[in-house]
């Protein structure tokens, strides 16, 4: 069965070393709790403990792709402005 109009969500998330990894999935508690196991991102393992320190939804896989390139570019200042609510996302182009 494959869903439609799904909202995906763009999340960053900190390691022990206080780094910001940046993912996309459609079950944010889902895909947490596998980077959190060691199933998820081969980025991510060893280096928790894990906290989830933002998201933002949006609507379609395609939007959550383009952002998620977008903000994997930004420097960790620029995340770490999203984190604090004090920065914006970035522009996507058409």
């Amino acid at each position: 069965m494959t869903k439609t109009n799904t909202e995906w969500s763009i999340y960053l998330v900190r390691t022990r070393l206080d780094t910001l990894y940046c993912g996309i999935t459609n079950d944010l508690s889902r895909r947490f709790l596998m980077h959190q196991t060691g199933k998820g991102a081969k980025y991510l393992r060893g280096k928790g403990p894990l906290t989830l320190e933002w998201s933002y939804q949006v609507d379609s896989k395609s939007l959550a792709l383009r952002y998620e390139y977008r903000i994997k570019k930004m420097t960790k200042a620029s995340k770490e402005a999203l984190v604090n609510q004090t920065g914006s996302l970035p522009v996507l182009s058409d």
